[in-house]
C-alpha cells in the first residue's frame, strides 16, 4: 500500500506544465472502436485509468503502441472480442463508454455494469434507454449489460431527463454510424465532450452543435483514421492554481487554457488571488495572504465543476471567513470531510451542503482518500497544515494526476511517496 507523507508550511513558487485532460482521452481511446483504420492521439497522460482503459481495449483485440511525445498508436481493425468484464470495469466508470461504439460498429456489446470511485449512484439508465430508442435490445443479467443491434442502429431523437457527461458521449459516438440523424436534447457541454466530438469530426463523423445543449449527429457509413492533440486538464489545472492559493504561493501553469476555467477563476479572484492569463498560461499570486472564504455550487458546465468541489473544501477550511458549499450533482461526494476533521477542519453537514468555518491553520494527521478528487483535497490540505500528514489509499489519485508528487516538488513542496513492505515504509523509485 502506497502513502504520500506531506510536511505542510511551504508556500508553492514556480511553473508547473499540465498533462492532457483524463476525461478526454478516455472517451476519445474508446471512440477508437468506430473505424478500422489506424489513429495517432497525442498529448495522453500517464495515468492508471489511462493503462486501464488500454488493457481493456487490449483485451478486444485491439492493437495499442505507446510512441513519443505522449502518444498513442491505435489500431482497431482488429477487434474481435465485445465484452468487458468485471475485472477491469468496476475500477472505472468510464469503461460503459464502449457499449455505443460497440452496438454502432458491430452490432453486439457485454459490458459490466461499470465502477469507479463511490462519490453516487451514477446510474446508466439514460445511456441504455437512450440506446433502445435507436434500435438496440438490451438486457441486464448478473451484473452484464448484454445488447445487440443486428440490423444496426437508427437515428432517434433523445432528450435526457438530466445533464449527463458519459450518456452524451456514448449516445454521440454510437449515432456517428447509426442510419439518419440523431438530435440529442439537454446534452452536456464540458470541454471534454467537445474535444471528443473534435475528434470524431476529423475521423469523418458529422456532428453539429458542439458546446451547446442540442447535439445533432448524421450518420456516416464508416471513419477513417487520422490523429489528435487532446485538450489540457482544466481540473489538473484548477488543483494546482488551489495549491497555490491555499499556501500563499505564486506559481505560473503552462500548457493550459484559462477559457475552459471560467467559473473557477472567478472563485479564485474572489479569494483574494490575483490572476493573470495569457496564451497556454495561467499564473496566480496569492502574495502572502490568506484566502478569504467563497461559496461554491456545484452544476454543469459551464458552472463550477464538481470536480473542484473537494479543492474548494480545502481552500475554505483555512479561508477567513464562513462559506457554504453546495453539491448538486453527486449525492455522495463529501467523503473527504470526514477526513479533513482529523486535520481540525470545521465542517458541518447538512444534506448536500457544507458549512465550512476557515481556521488559521490545520494540524497534520494520517488521512485516507476515499476518490480521486478527495485524494487531491487532502493532499492540499496536507500542504498548509502544521507538521506531516500521511494520504493512505493513492491509487486514487494516481488515476487522474499525473506525477503529483513530483510536480508538487518541483513547485517547492515537501512531499515523498513510500510503499509499504513487510508491515514497514519505504521510500518508493518516485520519492528518490
Amino acid at each position: 500500500m502506497e502513502q504520500l507523507h506531506i510536511e505542510g508550511g511551504t508556500p508553492l513558487q514556480g511553473e508547473v506544465a499540465i498533462s492532457g485532460a483524463k476525461n478526454a482521452v478516455l472517451p476519445i481511446l474508446v471512440s477508437t472502436l468506430l473505424t478500422d483504420q489506424s489513429i495517432t492521439i497525442y498529448n495522453v497522460p500517464s495515468l492508471k485509468d489511462v493503462a486501464t482503459t488500454n488493457e481493456l481495449l487490449g483485451k478486444m483485440g485491439i492493437g495499442i503502441t505507446i510512441g513519443e511525445r505522449s502518444a498513442l498508436h491505435v489500431d482497431a481493425g482488429s477487434a474481435e472480442n465485445f465484452f468487458a468484464s468485471y475485472d477491469l470495469v468496476k475500477t472505472m466508470r468510464a469503461s460503459i463508454l464502449v457499449l455505443g461504439p460497440l452496438l454502432a460498429r458491430h452490432g453486439q456489446a457485454e459490458v459490466s455494469m461499470p465502477g469507479g470511485c463511490a462519490i453516487g449512484l451514477r446510474p446508466v439508465n439514460l445511456h441504455l434507454r437512450a440506446l433502445c430508442s435507436m434500435g438496440a435490445d438490451v438486457d441486464i443479467k448478473n451484473g452484464y449489460i448484454k445488447a445487440s443491434a443486428p440490423h444496426g442502429l437508427r437515428g432517434a431523437h433523445v432528450v435526457f431527463d438530466e445533464v449527463t457527461v458519459t450518456g452524451t458521449e456514448n449516445l454521440m459516438m454510437a449515432a456517428t454510424l447509426a442510419k439518419g440523424e440523431t438530435v440529442i436534447e439537454n446534452a452536456a457541454r464540458e470541454p471534454e465532450v467537445v474535444d471528443l466530438g473534435h475528434f470524431l469530426n476529423q475521423l469523418g463523423a458529422d456532428i453539429s452543435g458542439l458546446g451547446t445543449p442540442v447535439l445533432t449527429i448524421r450518420g456516416q457509413p464508416g471513419l477513417h483514421g487520422g490523429s489528435f492533440k487532446v485538450l489540457p486538464d482544466r481540473i489538473e489545472t484548477a488543483t494546482y492554481l488551489v495549491a497555490a492559493a491555499i499556501t500563499g504561493g505564486r506559481i505560473k501553469v503552462k500548457d493550459t487554457r484559462s477559457d475552459l476555467l471560467e467559473a473557477v477563476l472567478l472563485k479564485l479572484e474572489e479569494s483574494g488571488a490575483h490572476v493573470n492569463t495569457g496564451d497556454g498560461w495561467i499564473e496566480l499570486d496569492m502574495r502572502g495572504q490568506r484566502p478569504h472564504c467563497v461559496n461554491v455550487k456545484t452544476a454543469p458546465y459551464p458552472a463550477f465543476p464538481t470536480d473542484m468541489q473537494a479543492q474548494f473544501t480545502s481552500l475554505n477550511a483555512i479561508a477567513d471567513g464562513v462559506s457554504t458549499i453546495k453539491e448538486t450533482v453527486f449525492e455522495n461526494r463529501f467523503m473527504h470531510v470526514q477526513e479533513m476533521h482529523r486535520m481540525g477542519a470545521d465542517i458541518q453537514m447538512h444534506g448536500n451542503c457544507a458549512i465550512v468555518r476557515g481556521k488559521e491553520s490545520l494540524k497534520g494527521a494520517s488521512v485516507m482518500a476515499t476518490d480521486l478528487r478527495a485524494s487531491a483535497s487532502l493532499i492540499l490540505a496536507g500542504l498548509v497544515a502544521r507538521g506531516t500528514t500521511t494520504v493512505d489509499r493513492v491509487y486514487h489519485i494516481d488515476r487522474g494526476y499525473e506525477c503529483i508528487e513530483e510536480k508538487l516538488r518541483r513547485l517547492g513542496a515537501k512531499i515523498r511517496r513510500t510503499s509499504s513492505a513487510g508491515g514497514r515504509s519505504k521510500l518508493s523509485a518516485e520519492a528518490v
